[in-house]
């Protein structure tokens, strides 16, 4: 156990996670916020940099740092088509759909979706959205029992309810602010830790350092990739797959444009996206070069692929910049889980609590179902995360679940919308991503190996777009034929 390095990121973690939510809870007090959203959506008043590093670092958290540590074992650097994926994501976000919802003045999706649709569609979406969501925090708090694991020793379940328990300090003191003024602080030394820590690692190595991690790939039979495109068979199996399920689906998931709805304008989601997209997508070079770093070392290999790099990490690095490094990690995980334990929240207070069962409640009312969503979805995170699913497959295949919301949002906005429609195309595409999951259809109709996405996002668009031709519908929210 190196407790000097734990002691270090816990007292990091809380002094920052309670000196920042103290604050922010006081000074939202003190300006009588409470009515205005402020705990979930900041008052719909966040400022360039707040948008610009919660968007980066929501979509970062776990599936960045352990999940791709994870997934270089078995694709090499092909697997920053993740993080590919992400920057498309950012962009569609800040350009597109986080500047529809702004507009429109929503807080959440679903209730787009009503406003569009109709009350059904709205609880069909909110109560899948819900279950999508939950899924990722599951695999956050995954992502901080290893970190923590690597840290002291323990077993890995013991690090994930430490860390559920800090994911839910992170958020439930202030909310949205309180989220988006941590970031702005655990990016500015994530950023300093990794970057000085690829240095310190490149001395550190045996031989030529980086140049012979290369050599012992090279040499090795079936060594990983070094080309971060890859071959044809990693682009159709991996590629295009990962920027369909995470560009399609996260542009219209509650978790992302919960802060593309608590910008301050439209003009801020279109000034965030030059910041947030490098932020998100410079990290994963970062990470397949010390993955790959940790492959090459036989001492570190043999851990295997979820705790190799970290352990790589603690051992070579001098343990100011392991703690600092660790302490950055933890932050940004701890950022995803706290937007994703918020989001979930947010989904059940607003559509499901006072949509059906109390229309009349104030927001102060609301905040208090979402604090207790936070802490009733956090503690269910912990529990589940203890059965260790693969993170970065286990995101994969959840986000495929939201891709045919995306035709139903977008066509909704644009084209037509028949509430028919859209019922049958999200059931048609979650039916066959349970039974491409569960049963073998997929060796049936001679399609193995083709990724949930794919059927998923080609479901969706063939039934809303079929549907809509055929039936018709009212014209689209910013249809022209809409606002006449």
């Amino acid at each position: 156990m190196r407790q000097g390095i734990l002691l270090a990121v816990i007292a990091y973690e809380l002094i920052t996670i309670v000196g920042v939510g103290v604050w922010v809870a006081r000074i939202q007090a003190r300006r009588k916020l409470a009515d205005q959203e402020s705990f979930t959506h900041a008052g719909h008043g966040l400022p360039v940099p707040a948008v610009a590093l919660t968007l980066a670092l929501t979509v970062l958290g776990a599936v960045h740092v352990i999940g791709v540590f994870e997934m270089t074992w078995d694709l090499g650097a092909p697997v920053l088509w993740f993080s590919f994926a992400h920057v498309i994501l950012l962009s569609v976000i800040c350009l597109a759909t986080g500047r529809w919802v702004r507009r429109l003045k929503m807080s959440t999706v679903p209730e787009f979706l009503e406003s569009g649709y109709g009350l059904r569609t709205r609880l069909l979406v909110s109560s899948a959205m819900i279950g999508a969501i939950f899924g990722i925090i599951t695999l956050e708090a995954q992502g901080l029992g290893v970190l923590f694991y690597t840290m002291t020793g323990w077993p890995i379940q013991v690090g994930c309810i430490v860390g559920g328990v800090l994911g839910v300090l992170y958020v439930i003191l202030a909310g949205m602010r309180e989220i988006s003024f941590l970031n702005i602080i655990n990016a500015a030394v994530m950023y300093f830790a990794i970057i000085l820590s690829v240095i310190f690692i490149g001395f550190a190595l045996p031989g030529d350092g980086y140049n012979t991690v290369a050599e012992v790939h090279r040499a090795a039979e079936n060594g990983p990739s070094l080309s971060p495109i890859g071959d044809l068979g990693v682009i159709i199996g991996f590629g295009l797959p990962i920027i369909i399920a995470i560009a399609v689906s996260q542009s219209v998931s509650q978790m992302t444009l919960q802060t593309a709805m608590s910008a301050k304008s439209e003009k801020t989601l279109v000034r965030s996206m030059w910041i947030a997209a490098p932020v998100n997508g410079m990290f994963a070079v970062f990470a397949v070069i010390l993955a790959l770093a940790a492959m090459s070392l036989p001492e570190f290999a043999d851990r295997g692929p979820k705790v190799a790099t970290t352990a790589m990490l603690v051992e070579l690095l001098p343990p100011w910049l392991a703690a600092v490094l660790l302490a950055a990690f933890v932050g940004v995980i701890l950022s995803t889980f706290a937007m994703t334990a918020l989001a979930s929240s947010t989904l059940f207070a607003k559509d499901i609590y006072k949509r059906l069962y109390r229309q009349d409640a104030n927001e102060a009312e609301v905040t208090r179902v979402t604090r207790v969503g936070i802490v009733v979805f956090g503690s269910l995170a912990m529990v589940a995360s203890m059965f260790m699913p693969p993170i970065l497959a286990g995101v994969a295949w959840l986000l495929a679940w939201m891709t045919p919301v995306f035709w139903v949002l977008v066509y909704g906005l644009f084209w037509k919308r028949n509430e028919n429609v859209a019922i049958a195309a999200l059931l048609a595409a979650w039916i066959l991503n349970s039974l491409w999951t569960y049963t073998d259809l997929a060796d049936w109709v001679g399609l193995a190996g083709v990724h949930n996405a794919y059927v998923t996002f080609s479901a969706g668009f063939v039934v809303t777009t079929l549907g809509n031709a055929m039936f018709g519908g009212k014209p689209g929210l910013m249809n022209k034929a809409a606002r006449a």
